[in-house]
């Protein structure tokens, strides 16, 4: 079966836009990878709406990417903070990835917003693609796709 011939309804590129395509969920991704945890806070940062924001954390909690967690500052009401769990830090190397995408062809003129280095070495970090067996930097030519056991025919 060709890839044209593959149907794209169960694909996982699509599938995964589905959950994070929009742009401020990633963005709210972003942020908590980076420490930010509070409604007010994401608000601020990221410039959105409580209305916009609201449905995003609701979207990101129901599928597993963020969890919250309840805090009360004193004389205030009970609200959560937002983590993210495992399924939430597997997206962190998607995020490596588009910083170092658009740091190559979005970049400000005045450098990177975000300076990733390796804590033990101080090397700036990047986003690969490797074989599972030689854990080399692959490039698309080096790579076949083809289609895999969940491929259905489009119909």
């Amino acid at each position: 079966m060709e890839w044209l011939e593959v149907s794209t309804e169960n694909c996982p590129v699509q599938r995964t836009l589905d959950l994070v395509g929009e742009k401020w969920t990633l963005l709210i991704v972003r942020d908590v990878a980076c420490g930010v945890r509070r409604f007010d806070d994401f608000r601020r940062h990221i410039g959105l709406s409580e209305a916009v924001l609201s449905d995003r954390l609701r979207k990101l909690t129901a599928a597993g990417i963020l969890t919250t967690v309840a805090y009360q500052e004193p004389g205030s009401r009970s609200r959560n903070e937002y983590r993210l769990t495992r399924k939430g830090w597997d997206l962190w190397p998607v995020l490596v990835a588009l910083r170092q995408w658009g740091d190559t062809y979005a970049a400000d003129p005045d450098g990177p917003v975000m300076d990733m280095r390796h804590s033990a070495c101080g090397a700036p970090v990047r986003a690969v693609v490797a074989c599972a067996e030689e854990h080399a930097a692959l490039t698309p030519k080096e790579v076949t796709a083809r289609p895999g056991p969940g491929a259905r025919r489009r119909a």
